[in-house]
């Protein structure tokens, strides 16, 4: 089964549909757009920078220019 598009379900069931349906059906889903988009106005803000020091530990005990040597030479031998 294939998923729907906006296009075909427009063309194929909305274009017939007589103004007022077709009225009435924008009123339905611009009700449905505002309610969903309350929704995600109620969620707090992400912030890129709540992400710094993430994995630090990671890295704790590497020698940075060694790594990075290490996966040029990595790249050179894949060419």
């Amino acid at each position: 089964m294939s998923a729907l598009r906006a296009d075909d379900v427009y063309e194929r069931y909305v274009k017939p549909l007589p103004t007022a349906e077709r009225l009435r059906l924008l009123a339905l889903l611009a009700g449905e757009v505002a309610t969903h988009t309350d929704d995600y106005a109620s969620h707090p803000k992400l912030d890129i920078m709540d992400l710094r020091g993430l994995g630090k530990d990671l890295w704790e005990g590497v020698d940075i220019p060694e790594y990075i040597e290490r996966l040029r030479s990595e790249w050179d031998e894949g060419r």
